[in-house]
């Protein structure tokens, strides 16, 4: 497997915690401490441009194509809503009492995710929460959702990983002691029933959602922290980004190591990196770092 970085991208003021879908295909937006959401043109990669200006760290990001809303989640609790074709009628709902660090469109509906230990599930239209629970008394950091099982599993600082249904927010199960420390990132697998987690004890595991959550795998998989899991498009592979400044790409279906990419061999960041996008255009990897810069990778399997 070779990698080639196609572009390395500045414009930010500070750490980069977010990235999520464009306008476009071929687009990616970026949120940062700096309170920018930027959004870029993978066909012209170097031309950023300024979307929104907040006052506060961003810590999460979602884009609803369909409806033009940008929604942010800040680091004083804030779920930000952004109408794009009248972005200076942007609305601050001070939701969570801590910071917001997952927010996600779902069906028709957006999920928040607190460092206050609650799920929340919000109307759109209406930009108001319409159920909310409290699985914690520590952060929530990350959930992901099996569209096939109709499942959010939510990773929390006190070890555990939540299974709810997203439907009627039922708490279904719990994986107690899911790692020896915060669960940082959560990915379930397009067409495939597992669920990868990554933590900040810089483990990796496997879990098989059609075995009630049973433990498929676990290695050492990073230095430091997990900070993100993406998926390819197709599925078949899957990479995760650490504060161990790495990105490595992994086989979904026996959980090999395919390739590490680092600092010295691939340029790749010079400090943690926080978040990833694996794009359908070109199939291009998109990641964001702590040094304020974004880079985009090209994966050729090709032997």
């Amino acid at each position: 497997m070779n990698v080639r970085k196609v572009a390395e991208l500045s414009g930010h003021n500070g750490a980069i915690f977010a990235l999520t879908e464009g306008e476009a295909k071929h687009m990616v937006i970026s949120g940062a401490g700096d309170g920018w959401i930027v959004q870029w043109d993978l066909n012209n990669p170097e031309q950023g441009r300024l979307m929104v200006r907040t006052d506060a760290h961003v810590y999460s990001l979602c884009f609803i194509r369909e409806r033009q809303l940008l929604l942010l989640g800040d680091m004083n609790g804030g779920v930000h809503w952004i109408r794009l074709n009248a972005p200076d009628e942007q609305k601050n709902i001070a939701h969570h009492k801590t910071s917001v660090f997952c927010i996600k469109y779902i069906e028709g509906h957006v999920f928040t995710a607190g460092g206050d230990g609650f799920l929340s599930k919000w109307a759109p239209d209406k930009q108001r929460c319409t159920d909310s629970l409290q699985l914690s008394t520590q952060s929530l950091r990350t959930f992901a959702w099996s569209e096939k099982r109709n499942e959010l599993a939510v990773g929390s600082s006190d070890r555990s990983i939540y299974i709810v249904d997203s439907k009627t927010m039922a708490l279904k199960t719990v994986i107690r002691d899911a790692h020896q420390n915060s669960v940082f990132s959560l990915a379930f697998a397009p067409e495939h029933d597992i669920l990868v987690s990554g933590g900040r004890d810089a483990r990796l595991k496997i879990w098989s959602a059609a075995d009630g959550y049973g433990q498929i795998s676990s290695c050492e998989a990073h230095w430091y922290t997990i900070n993100a899991i993406a998926f390819h498009p197709r599925g078949h592979l899957f990479a995760t980004a650490s504060r161990d400044k790495t990105i490595k790409i992994w086989d979904t279906h026996s959980g090999a190591l395919l390739k590490v990419i680092d600092t010295i061999r691939n340029g790749c960041h010079t400090r943690s990196v926080n978040t990833l996008f694996w794009s359908d255009f070109n199939y291009w990897l998109v990641s964001g770092s702590d040094d304020r810069s974004l880079m985009i990778w090209e994966i050729d399997e090709q032997q």
